[in-house]
């Protein structure tokens, strides 16, 4: 299903600027930005941010006056911002800032300066689902389990810079990684398994282009709820590859199905991940928000 879409009207922009996303790489793209905002006569200013909370505050502000708030972040801080402004008719605007970047791949986002105002001067803008686990918001996949775990060690690491480090956090947490006892409740049916993870997917990507539910839409209502049970450690280390083109889910250990609503838990503790953060502990409870956020976007793909 294609996600609903709509001509923006000309607003000033209130760029809302990380300058410690993606290792300083906000900084770097900032004067190219600005330049080419400059260059197709697009009204903005600049905000830099302190955290999460300073940056909602923002957002917020900015819709209150009437402008259009646009988050030059990683996923972490866009599924933040779109988030709070989930619900409210106030479209937001992406420039991808951080080492993933995986909502504006799906988007169809440029990562450079030029293609990024290119994006917010054509205004063309979409509806997309929000997810939501015990009661905390998220636009991409959230994820636990072994995923879990390889995202705080990405999180950590300084070792290795752009998307190349979720690669080396997945080889590096499978040396000590053990199975885990996964319950996923779906209505009135639960599936129990062992294996190394479970994800709700709103969209495809995660990871830094993983494509761990290539099927996943954005604007469907439904979640991919992607199991992976248990299989050795070498099969799993010898697929990973298979995850950057979605070829994976061919795989006998690869379980997907559909629902707006599940209910997760484990047994051990695990935090569930999404957008590259922790938002809640297990058990959860997720949900979709259908057609919650508006996002300025190129058209969806017919």
């Amino acid at each position: 299903m294609a996600e609903a879409e709509e001509t923006l009207e000309s607003m000033p922009l209130a760029l809302l600027v990380n300058p410690s996303s993606g290792g300083g790489r906000t900084k770097e793209m900032l004067p190219p930005l600005e330049n080419e905002l400059d260059q197709r006569r697009l009204e903005f200013r600049v905000e830099r941010t302190r955290s999460r909370e300073h940056a909602i505050e923002l957002a917020l502000a900015a819709a209150e006056a009437g402008e259009l708030p646009v988050v030059m972040s990683g996923d972490g801080l866009i599924g933040a911002v779109g988030g709070a402004l989930t619900g409210t008719e106030v479209p937001m605007g992406i420039v991808p800032g951080g080492r993933g970047n995986d909502l504006a791949r799906v988007l169809g986002i440029p990562s450079d300066p030029a293609g990024a105002a290119d994006v917010l001067a054509a205004g063309s803008t979409r509806l997309i689902d929000v997810g939501e686990a015990n009661g905390e918001r998220f636009l991409s996949i959230a994820s636990t389990g072994f995923d879990s775990e390889c995202n705080d060690l990405a999180n950590r690491t300084t070792l290795v810079r752009g998307n190349l480090v979720y690669a080396y956090s997945a080889l590096r947490t499978l040396v000590s990684w053990e199975p885990a006892r996964f319950t996923v409740k779906i209505g009135e049916e639960s599936l129990r398994y062992t294996g190394y993870s479970v994800a709700a997917a709103n969209s495809k990507a995660f990871g830094g282009g993983m494509m761990l539910a290539p099927d996943a839409d954005l604007a469907d209502g439904q979640f991919d709820v992607v199991m992976i049970s248990d299989v050795s450690k070498w099969h799993y280390l010898r697929n990973l590859p298979k995850v950057f083109k979605g070829t994976h889910i061919d795989n006998e250990e690869i379980r997907i199905v559909r629902a707006p609503r599940i209910e997760i838990s484990a047994s051990r503790p695990f935090a569930l991940y999404a957008d590259g953060e922790p938002i809640t502990e297990l058990p959860a409870t997720l949900r979709v928000l259908p057609r919650a956020l508006r996002v300025v976007a190129p058209p969806a793909p017919a």
